[in-house]
Protein backbone atom coordinates (compact mmCIF):
# COMPACT_ATOMS: atom_id res chain seq x y z
CA UNK A 1 0.00 0.00 0.00
CA UNK A 2 1.06 3.55 -0.67
CA UNK A 3 2.87 5.20 2.23
CA UNK A 4 3.72 8.81 2.91
CA UNK A 5 5.04 11.11 5.58
CA UNK A 6 5.46 14.86 5.70
CA UNK A 7 9.12 15.87 5.61
CA UNK A 8 9.04 19.64 5.57
CA UNK A 9 6.55 22.54 5.45
CA UNK A 10 5.92 24.83 2.50
CA UNK A 11 8.24 27.72 1.82
CA UNK A 12 5.44 30.10 0.92
CA UNK A 13 2.87 31.77 3.11
CA UNK A 14 -0.56 30.22 2.87
CA UNK A 15 -3.54 32.36 2.15
CA UNK A 16 -6.65 32.11 4.30
CA UNK A 17 -8.79 30.80 1.51
CA UNK A 18 -8.07 27.63 -0.36
CA UNK A 19 -8.49 27.12 -4.06
CA UNK A 20 -10.92 25.16 -6.14
CA UNK A 21 -12.98 25.30 -9.26
CA UNK A 22 -15.84 27.64 -10.09
CA UNK A 23 -18.69 27.69 -12.56
CA UNK A 24 -17.60 25.55 -15.47
CA UNK A 25 -19.44 25.51 -18.75
CA UNK A 26 -17.95 24.55 -22.09
CA UNK A 27 -18.53 23.02 -25.47
CA UNK A 28 -19.40 19.33 -25.39
CA UNK A 29 -21.64 16.80 -27.00
CA UNK A 30 -25.33 17.03 -26.37
CA UNK A 31 -25.99 14.86 -23.35
CA UNK A 32 -28.42 12.58 -25.13
CA UNK A 33 -26.02 11.93 -27.99
CA UNK A 34 -23.22 11.16 -25.57
CA UNK A 35 -25.25 8.67 -23.58
CA UNK A 36 -26.63 6.89 -26.64
CA UNK A 37 -23.29 7.03 -28.47
CA UNK A 38 -25.18 8.38 -31.49
CA UNK A 39 -23.24 10.87 -33.60
CA UNK A 40 -25.00 14.17 -34.15
CA UNK A 41 -25.58 15.11 -37.74
CA UNK A 42 -22.62 17.10 -39.04
CA UNK A 43 -20.26 17.32 -41.98
CA UNK A 44 -17.75 14.51 -42.41
CA UNK A 45 -14.02 14.98 -41.83
CA UNK A 46 -11.50 14.87 -39.01
CA UNK A 47 -12.84 14.80 -35.47
CA UNK A 48 -12.28 17.78 -33.17
CA UNK A 49 -10.15 17.67 -30.05
CA UNK A 50 -11.21 15.16 -27.46
CA UNK A 51 -14.59 14.31 -29.06
CA UNK A 52 -15.71 10.82 -30.08
CA UNK A 53 -18.54 12.18 -32.22
CA UNK A 54 -18.90 15.45 -34.08
CA UNK A 55 -21.63 17.74 -32.70
CA UNK A 56 -23.82 19.55 -35.17
CA UNK A 57 -23.77 22.50 -32.79
CA UNK A 58 -21.79 23.39 -29.71
CA UNK A 59 -23.74 22.27 -26.69
CA UNK A 60 -23.30 23.85 -23.26
CA UNK A 61 -23.19 21.94 -20.02
CA UNK A 62 -21.92 22.82 -16.59
CA UNK A 63 -22.12 22.59 -12.85
CA UNK A 64 -22.25 25.28 -10.22
CA UNK A 65 -20.58 23.85 -7.17
CA UNK A 66 -17.70 26.28 -6.75
CA UNK A 67 -17.40 29.94 -5.79
CA UNK A 68 -16.27 32.58 -8.29
CA UNK A 69 -13.30 33.45 -6.07
CA UNK A 70 -11.27 31.94 -3.26
CA UNK A 71 -13.36 33.61 -0.55
CA UNK A 72 -16.20 31.15 -1.03
CA UNK A 73 -16.67 27.68 0.50
CA UNK A 74 -14.34 25.15 -1.11
CA UNK A 75 -15.35 21.49 -1.40
CA UNK A 76 -12.95 19.41 0.68
CA UNK A 77 -13.09 16.48 -1.76
CA UNK A 78 -12.44 16.23 -5.48
CA UNK A 79 -15.62 14.21 -5.90
CA UNK A 80 -17.60 17.24 -4.72
CA UNK A 81 -16.22 19.59 -7.38
CA UNK A 82 -18.14 18.04 -10.29
CA UNK A 83 -14.92 17.65 -12.28
CA UNK A 84 -15.39 13.94 -12.95
CA UNK A 85 -18.63 12.07 -13.64
CA UNK A 86 -16.96 8.83 -12.59
CA UNK A 87 -14.06 9.38 -10.23
CA UNK A 88 -12.94 5.76 -10.19
CA UNK A 89 -12.68 5.70 -13.98
CA UNK A 90 -11.46 9.30 -14.08
CA UNK A 91 -14.21 10.04 -16.59
CA UNK A 92 -14.38 13.84 -17.01
CA UNK A 93 -17.62 15.76 -16.88
CA UNK A 94 -19.19 16.76 -20.20
CA UNK A 95 -18.11 20.33 -19.52
CA UNK A 96 -14.42 19.41 -19.83
CA UNK A 97 -12.53 19.47 -23.12
CA UNK A 98 -9.28 17.51 -23.31
CA UNK A 99 -6.15 19.07 -24.75
CA UNK A 100 -2.47 18.25 -25.06
CA UNK A 101 0.71 20.30 -25.27
CA UNK A 102 3.87 20.12 -27.35
CA UNK A 103 6.35 20.46 -24.49
CA UNK A 104 5.13 19.66 -20.96
CA UNK A 105 6.40 21.41 -17.88
CA UNK A 106 8.64 19.05 -15.89
CA UNK A 107 6.63 17.65 -12.99
CA UNK A 108 9.12 15.38 -11.25
CA UNK A 109 8.55 12.51 -13.67
CA UNK A 110 4.76 12.44 -13.42
CA UNK A 111 2.53 11.93 -16.42
CA UNK A 112 -0.34 14.38 -16.85
CA UNK A 113 -3.80 14.66 -18.33
CA UNK A 114 -5.33 18.05 -19.06
CA UNK A 115 -8.79 19.51 -19.57
CA UNK A 116 -10.35 22.97 -19.83
CA UNK A 117 -13.92 24.15 -19.24
CA UNK A 118 -15.32 27.45 -20.49
CA UNK A 119 -18.23 29.34 -18.95
CA UNK A 120 -21.20 30.16 -21.11
CA UNK A 121 -24.71 31.47 -21.33
CA UNK A 122 -27.63 31.19 -23.69
CA UNK A 123 -26.44 27.81 -24.92
CA UNK A 124 -23.09 29.07 -26.16
CA UNK A 125 -19.61 28.97 -24.57
CA UNK A 126 -17.74 32.16 -23.86
CA UNK A 127 -14.87 32.97 -26.20
CA UNK A 128 -11.13 32.63 -25.75
CA UNK A 129 -9.25 35.74 -26.85
CA UNK A 130 -6.91 34.13 -29.36
CA UNK A 131 -3.41 35.38 -30.17
CA UNK A 132 -0.81 33.68 -32.33
CA UNK A 133 1.89 34.77 -29.88
CA UNK A 134 1.82 35.60 -26.19
CA UNK A 135 -0.90 34.67 -23.71
CA UNK A 136 -4.53 34.01 -24.54
CA UNK A 137 -7.34 35.78 -22.73
CA UNK A 138 -9.75 33.45 -20.89
CA UNK A 139 -13.16 34.54 -19.63
CA UNK A 140 -13.99 34.71 -15.94
CA UNK A 141 -15.13 31.29 -14.77
CA UNK A 142 -12.82 29.25 -16.98
CA UNK A 143 -11.53 26.18 -15.17
CA UNK A 144 -8.35 24.29 -16.01
CA UNK A 145 -7.81 20.76 -14.73
CA UNK A 146 -4.51 18.89 -14.58
CA UNK A 147 -4.21 15.34 -13.29
CA UNK A 148 -0.89 13.80 -12.16
CA UNK A 149 0.13 10.16 -12.00
CA UNK A 150 3.46 8.62 -11.05
CA UNK A 151 4.79 5.56 -12.90
CA UNK A 152 3.68 2.07 -11.93
CA UNK A 153 5.47 0.80 -8.85
CA UNK A 154 5.08 3.98 -6.83
CA UNK A 155 2.96 2.40 -4.14
CA UNK A 156 -0.48 2.71 -5.68
CA UNK A 157 -3.31 0.25 -4.98
CA UNK A 158 -3.14 -3.18 -6.69
CA UNK A 159 -5.78 -2.30 -9.28
CA UNK A 160 -3.58 0.50 -10.68
CA UNK A 161 -0.90 -1.92 -11.85
CA UNK A 162 -3.52 -4.33 -13.13
CA UNK A 163 -4.98 -1.56 -15.28
CA UNK A 164 -1.54 -0.76 -16.64
CA UNK A 165 -1.39 2.77 -15.26
CA UNK A 166 0.50 4.63 -12.60
CA UNK A 167 -0.48 5.81 -9.16
CA UNK A 168 -2.83 8.77 -8.93
CA UNK A 169 -1.09 11.43 -6.87
CA UNK A 170 -2.73 14.80 -7.40
CA UNK A 171 -5.36 16.67 -9.39
CA UNK A 172 -5.12 20.45 -9.65
CA UNK A 173 -7.81 22.95 -10.60
CA UNK A 174 -7.06 26.51 -11.67
CA UNK A 175 -9.92 29.00 -11.86
CA UNK A 176 -10.13 32.35 -13.65
CA UNK A 177 -11.74 34.34 -10.86
CA UNK A 178 -14.18 37.24 -10.89
CA UNK A 179 -11.40 39.73 -10.09
CA UNK A 180 -9.60 38.96 -13.34
CA UNK A 181 -6.91 36.87 -11.69
CA UNK A 182 -6.74 33.20 -10.76
CA UNK A 183 -6.89 30.90 -7.79
CA UNK A 184 -5.95 27.25 -7.62
CA UNK A 185 -6.79 24.09 -5.73
CA UNK A 186 -4.75 20.94 -5.32
CA UNK A 187 -6.39 17.65 -4.36
CA UNK A 188 -4.19 14.86 -2.98
CA UNK A 189 -5.41 11.37 -3.84
CA UNK A 190 -6.03 8.92 -1.03
CA UNK A 191 -3.95 5.77 -0.83
CA UNK A 192 -6.85 3.62 -2.11
CA UNK A 193 -7.71 6.18 -4.84
CA UNK A 194 -11.31 6.36 -3.66
CA UNK A 195 -11.17 10.18 -3.62
CA UNK A 196 -8.79 13.11 -3.26
CA UNK A 197 -8.68 15.65 -0.45
CA UNK A 198 -8.03 19.37 -0.65
CA UNK A 199 -4.45 20.43 0.16
CA UNK A 200 -4.70 23.30 2.59
CA UNK A 201 -1.00 24.02 3.01
CA UNK A 202 1.86 23.36 0.61
CA UNK A 203 4.27 20.68 1.73
CA UNK A 204 6.61 17.93 0.58
CA UNK A 205 5.77 14.31 1.30
CA UNK A 206 7.98 11.24 1.01
CA UNK A 207 6.19 8.72 -1.18
CA UNK A 208 7.15 5.07 -1.06
CA UNK A 209 8.02 3.46 -4.39
CA UNK A 210 9.77 0.40 -5.79
CA UNK A 211 13.43 0.95 -6.68
CA UNK A 212 16.16 -1.28 -8.12
CA UNK A 213 17.27 -2.12 -4.58
CA UNK A 214 13.83 -2.53 -3.07
CA UNK A 215 11.45 0.00 -1.52
CA UNK A 216 12.62 3.59 -1.37
CA UNK A 217 11.11 7.04 -0.90
CA UNK A 218 10.74 9.87 -3.36
CA UNK A 219 9.66 13.42 -2.53
CA UNK A 220 6.54 15.02 -4.00
CA UNK A 221 5.48 18.62 -3.50
CA UNK A 222 1.77 19.24 -2.94
CA UNK A 223 1.19 22.99 -3.56
CA UNK A 224 -0.96 25.06 -1.29
CA UNK A 225 -3.28 27.91 -2.29
CA UNK A 226 -0.60 30.61 -2.17
CA UNK A 227 1.80 28.55 -4.28
CA UNK A 228 -0.43 28.74 -7.34
CA UNK A 229 0.08 32.48 -7.60
CA UNK A 230 3.87 32.19 -7.45
CA UNK A 231 3.96 31.04 -11.08
CA UNK A 232 0.52 32.04 -12.38
CA UNK A 233 1.21 35.78 -12.42
CA UNK A 234 -0.23 38.77 -14.25
CA UNK A 235 3.02 39.11 -16.21
CA UNK A 236 2.56 35.57 -17.53
CA UNK A 237 -1.12 36.12 -18.34
CA UNK A 238 -2.15 34.01 -15.31
CA UNK A 239 -2.70 30.88 -17.42
CA UNK A 240 0.32 28.75 -18.36
CA UNK A 241 0.65 26.14 -21.07
CA UNK A 242 -2.52 26.90 -23.04
CA UNK A 243 -1.34 29.06 -25.90
CA UNK A 244 -0.85 28.82 -29.63
CA UNK A 245 2.73 27.52 -29.53
CA UNK A 246 1.78 24.71 -27.15
CA UNK A 247 -1.56 23.67 -28.68
CA UNK A 248 -0.33 23.84 -32.27
CA UNK A 249 -0.41 20.05 -32.64
CA UNK A 250 -2.78 17.19 -33.34
CA UNK A 251 -5.67 16.74 -30.94
CA UNK A 252 -5.51 14.04 -28.23
CA UNK A 253 -7.74 11.00 -28.73
CA UNK A 254 -10.47 10.43 -26.14
CA UNK A 255 -8.65 7.31 -24.91
CA UNK A 256 -5.89 9.46 -23.47
CA UNK A 257 -8.10 12.39 -22.42
CA UNK A 258 -5.40 14.99 -22.27
CA UNK A 259 -2.41 12.82 -22.99
CA UNK A 260 0.60 11.86 -20.97
CA UNK A 261 4.12 13.23 -21.12
CA UNK A 262 5.19 10.34 -23.29
CA UNK A 263 4.63 9.56 -27.00
CA UNK A 264 0.97 8.94 -27.75
CA UNK A 265 -0.72 7.45 -30.78
CA UNK A 266 -3.19 9.99 -32.16
CA UNK A 267 -5.85 8.54 -34.47
CA UNK A 268 -7.04 12.05 -35.28
CA UNK A 269 -5.19 14.26 -37.71
CA UNK A 270 -6.91 17.54 -36.97
CA UNK A 271 -4.82 20.25 -35.38
CA UNK A 272 -6.12 21.43 -31.98
CA UNK A 273 -6.11 25.10 -33.01
CA UNK A 274 -8.08 24.32 -36.14
CA UNK A 275 -10.54 22.19 -34.17
CA UNK A 276 -11.11 24.78 -31.46
CA UNK A 277 -11.50 27.51 -34.06
CA UNK A 278 -14.10 25.48 -35.95
CA UNK A 279 -15.97 24.86 -32.71
CA UNK A 280 -16.25 28.63 -32.31
CA UNK A 281 -14.07 28.95 -29.23
CA UNK A 282 -11.76 31.69 -30.52
CA UNK A 283 -12.30 35.42 -30.90
CA UNK A 284 -10.83 36.56 -33.17
CA UNK A 285 -10.87 33.51 -35.39
CA UNK A 286 -7.71 31.96 -36.78
CA UNK A 287 -6.21 34.13 -39.51
CA UNK A 288 -7.20 33.38 -43.08
CA UNK A 289 -3.77 31.86 -43.62
CA UNK A 290 -4.57 29.27 -40.97
CA UNK A 291 -1.56 27.96 -39.10
CA UNK A 292 0.98 29.74 -41.28
CA UNK A 293 3.04 31.97 -39.03
CA UNK A 294 1.71 30.42 -35.81
CA UNK A 295 4.72 29.29 -33.71
CA UNK A 296 5.10 25.75 -32.47
CA UNK A 297 7.24 24.41 -29.65
CA UNK A 298 9.40 21.39 -30.47
CA UNK A 299 9.59 18.36 -28.14
CA UNK A 300 13.02 17.13 -27.08
CA UNK A 301 12.71 14.04 -29.27
CA UNK A 302 11.56 15.88 -32.41
CA UNK A 303 14.32 14.88 -34.83
CA UNK A 304 12.94 17.23 -37.48
CA UNK A 305 13.58 20.29 -35.28
CA UNK A 306 16.95 21.90 -34.68
CA UNK A 307 18.78 21.45 -31.38
CA UNK A 308 18.35 25.17 -30.71
CA UNK A 309 14.60 25.02 -31.30
CA UNK A 310 14.20 22.03 -28.98
CA UNK A 311 16.31 23.57 -26.20
CA UNK A 312 14.58 26.94 -26.42
CA UNK A 313 11.19 25.18 -26.44
CA UNK A 314 12.13 23.41 -23.22
CA UNK A 315 13.15 26.71 -21.61
CA UNK A 316 9.91 28.35 -22.74
CA UNK A 317 7.80 25.62 -21.14
CA UNK A 318 9.81 25.42 -17.92
CA UNK A 319 11.22 28.90 -17.33
CA UNK A 320 9.31 31.56 -19.30
CA UNK A 321 6.44 31.92 -16.84
CA UNK A 322 8.91 33.75 -14.57
CA UNK A 323 11.78 34.75 -16.86
CA UNK A 324 10.06 37.28 -19.10
CA UNK A 325 9.59 41.04 -19.23
CA UNK A 326 7.83 42.10 -16.03
CA UNK A 327 8.50 38.72 -14.41
CA UNK A 328 10.86 37.72 -11.64
CA UNK A 329 14.17 39.55 -11.25
CA UNK A 330 16.63 38.28 -13.81
CA UNK A 331 18.48 39.30 -16.90
CA UNK A 332 17.12 36.92 -19.52
CA UNK A 333 13.87 36.27 -21.40
CA UNK A 334 13.03 32.57 -21.80
CA UNK A 335 10.04 33.07 -24.12
CA UNK A 336 10.32 31.14 -27.37
CA UNK A 337 8.70 33.96 -29.31
CA UNK A 338 11.56 36.33 -28.45
CA UNK A 339 14.41 36.13 -30.99
CA UNK A 340 17.46 34.38 -29.60
CA UNK A 341 19.57 37.52 -30.02
CA UNK A 342 17.09 39.43 -27.84
CA UNK A 343 16.71 36.80 -25.11
CA UNK A 344 19.97 37.68 -23.33
CA UNK A 345 20.52 33.96 -22.87
CA UNK A 346 23.76 33.23 -24.68
CA UNK A 347 26.50 35.28 -23.01
CA UNK A 348 23.93 37.05 -20.84
CA UNK A 349 25.09 38.48 -17.49
CA UNK A 350 23.87 36.92 -14.26
CA UNK A 351 22.59 38.33 -10.98
CA UNK A 352 23.88 35.36 -8.98
CA UNK A 353 27.24 34.01 -10.14
CA UNK A 354 27.24 30.98 -7.81
CA UNK A 355 30.85 31.73 -7.00
CA UNK A 356 31.93 30.98 -10.57
CA UNK A 357 34.35 33.27 -12.38
CA UNK A 358 33.02 34.76 -15.63
CA UNK A 359 29.62 33.15 -15.10
CA UNK A 360 26.93 33.70 -17.72
CA UNK A 361 23.33 32.62 -18.14
CA UNK A 362 24.63 30.41 -20.94
CA UNK A 363 28.36 30.44 -21.65
CA UNK A 364 29.00 29.14 -25.18
CA UNK A 365 30.63 25.70 -25.11
CA UNK A 366 31.11 26.02 -21.33
CA UNK A 367 28.61 24.04 -19.31
CA UNK A 368 30.40 24.83 -16.02
CA UNK A 369 30.01 28.62 -16.37
CA UNK A 370 26.41 28.34 -17.61
CA UNK A 371 24.46 29.11 -14.44
CA UNK A 372 21.13 28.25 -16.07
CA UNK A 373 22.35 24.68 -16.53
CA UNK A 374 23.86 24.56 -13.04
CA UNK A 375 20.57 25.57 -11.47
CA UNK A 376 18.65 23.02 -13.54
CA UNK A 377 20.87 20.22 -12.26
CA UNK A 378 20.69 20.79 -8.52
CA UNK A 379 18.00 20.27 -5.89
CA UNK A 380 19.65 22.77 -3.56
CA UNK A 381 18.87 26.47 -3.60
CA UNK A 382 19.05 28.34 -5.88
CA UNK A 383 17.54 25.47 -7.86
CA UNK A 384 15.31 26.14 -10.84
CA UNK A 385 12.38 25.99 -10.86
CA UNK A 386 12.43 26.94 -7.16
CA UNK A 387 8.99 25.50 -6.31
CA UNK A 388 7.68 21.96 -6.76
CA UNK A 389 11.04 20.72 -8.01
CA UNK A 390 12.11 17.70 -5.95
CA UNK A 391 13.40 15.34 -8.69
CA UNK A 392 15.96 16.27 -11.34
CA UNK A 393 14.94 16.33 -14.99
CA UNK A 394 17.92 14.44 -16.41
CA UNK A 395 16.51 14.42 -19.92
CA UNK A 396 15.81 18.14 -19.99
CA UNK A 397 19.21 18.95 -18.52
CA UNK A 398 20.91 16.74 -21.12
CA UNK A 399 19.11 18.64 -23.90
CA UNK A 400 20.22 22.03 -22.59
CA UNK A 401 23.77 20.75 -22.00
CA UNK A 402 23.96 19.46 -25.57
CA UNK A 403 22.87 22.87 -26.86
CA UNK A 404 25.43 24.68 -24.68
CA UNK A 405 28.19 22.41 -25.96
CA UNK A 406 27.14 23.06 -29.56
CA UNK A 407 27.48 26.85 -29.29
CA UNK A 408 30.66 28.26 -30.82
CA UNK A 409 33.22 29.09 -28.16
CA UNK A 410 36.80 28.43 -27.09
CA UNK A 411 37.88 25.07 -25.70
CA UNK A 412 37.17 24.83 -21.99
CA UNK A 413 38.76 22.55 -19.41
CA UNK A 414 36.57 20.56 -17.06
CA UNK A 415 37.27 21.04 -13.34
CA UNK A 416 39.64 18.57 -11.66
CA UNK A 417 38.36 15.61 -9.66
CA UNK A 418 39.16 15.61 -5.93
CA UNK A 419 39.21 12.18 -4.33
CA UNK A 420 37.94 11.24 -1.85
CA UNK A 421 35.00 13.62 -1.58
CA UNK A 422 35.06 15.90 1.43
CA UNK A 423 33.62 14.86 4.74
CA UNK A 424 34.59 13.96 8.29
CA UNK A 425 37.56 11.65 8.82
CA UNK A 426 39.01 10.09 11.99
CA UNK A 427 42.61 10.91 11.04
CA UNK A 428 44.89 12.13 8.28
CA UNK A 429 43.34 11.66 4.82
CA UNK A 430 45.28 11.34 1.57
CA UNK A 431 43.76 13.51 -1.17
CA UNK A 432 44.38 12.97 -4.87
CA UNK A 433 43.66 15.28 -7.81
CA UNK A 434 43.05 14.01 -11.33
CA UNK A 435 41.88 15.20 -14.75
CA UNK A 436 40.73 13.57 -17.98
CA UNK A 437 43.18 15.66 -20.04
CA UNK A 438 46.74 14.46 -19.34
CA UNK A 439 48.11 17.76 -20.70
CA UNK A 440 46.22 19.80 -18.11
CA UNK A 441 48.24 21.33 -15.26
CA UNK A 442 46.43 21.11 -11.92
CA UNK A 443 47.03 23.87 -9.40
CA UNK A 444 45.64 23.90 -5.87
CA UNK A 445 45.42 25.80 -2.59
CA UNK A 446 44.83 24.69 0.99
CA UNK A 447 44.04 28.09 2.51
CA UNK A 448 40.62 28.60 0.91
CA UNK A 449 41.83 31.00 -1.78
CA UNK A 450 41.03 30.55 -5.46
CA UNK A 451 43.92 28.86 -7.33
CA UNK A 452 45.66 31.11 -9.86
CA UNK A 453 48.36 30.49 -12.42
CA UNK A 454 50.93 30.95 -9.65
CA UNK A 455 49.37 28.44 -7.21
CA UNK A 456 51.13 25.19 -6.29
CA UNK A 457 51.24 22.54 -9.02
CA UNK A 458 49.82 19.18 -8.05
CA UNK A 459 52.44 16.44 -8.38
CA UNK A 460 51.64 13.90 -5.67
CA UNK A 461 48.88 13.08 -3.16
CA UNK A 462 48.24 15.67 -0.45
CA UNK A 463 48.09 14.52 3.17
CA UNK A 464 45.46 16.51 5.06
CA UNK A 465 45.76 16.22 8.84
CA UNK A 466 43.58 19.12 9.99
CA UNK A 467 40.35 20.81 8.84
CA UNK A 468 41.12 22.02 5.33
CA UNK A 469 39.37 23.14 2.16
CA UNK A 470 41.16 21.86 -0.92
CA UNK A 471 40.52 23.98 -4.02
CA UNK A 472 41.86 23.13 -7.47
CA UNK A 473 41.78 24.37 -11.06
CA UNK A 474 43.00 23.00 -14.39
CA UNK A 475 45.16 25.09 -16.74
CA UNK A 476 46.28 24.44 -20.31
CA UNK A 477 47.63 26.74 -23.06
CA UNK A 478 45.00 27.45 -25.71
CA UNK A 479 42.05 26.49 -23.49
CA UNK A 480 39.93 28.37 -20.98
CA UNK A 481 40.94 27.41 -17.45
CA UNK A 482 38.47 25.35 -15.51
CA UNK A 483 36.15 26.57 -12.81
CA UNK A 484 37.25 25.84 -9.25
CA UNK A 485 36.66 22.43 -7.76
CA UNK A 486 36.65 22.21 -3.98
CA UNK A 487 36.14 19.77 -1.14
CA UNK A 488 36.26 20.38 2.60
CA UNK A 489 37.82 17.81 4.93
CA UNK A 490 37.08 17.75 8.66
CA UNK A 491 39.81 15.78 10.40
CA UNK A 492 39.34 14.76 14.01
CA UNK A 493 42.15 15.47 16.46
Amino acid sequence: MFESRMIRPTVSAVRRAVCAATVVVTCALAAASCRRGTPASAPSGPLPAGLTTRPATVAVAGHRRMPPNDAGPIPPLLSQTGTFDNLRALAPADSLLAYDVNVPFWSDGATKQRWVALPGGGGRPAKIRFAATGAWGFPVGTVFVKHFELPAGTGGPPHADRLGRGRRVETRLLVRDDAGGIYGASYRWRDDESDAGLVREGHVEALAEDGPDGRRQRPWYFPGPADCRVCHTAAAGYVLGINARQLNRDAPPPATVGGADRPTEHPFTENQLVAWDRLGLFEPRLPAAGLAGVPKLSPADDSAASLEARARSYLDANCAHCHRPGGSPGSFDARFEAPLAAQNLVGGPVMIDLGVDRARVIAPNDEWRSTLLTRLTTLEQPKMPPLGHEVLDARGAALVREWVRSLPGPAVLAPPTIDPPGGTFPGTVRVRLSHDDPAAVLRYTLDGSVPTASAAVYQEPIDVGRPTTVRAKAFKPGATRSVTAQQTFIVAD
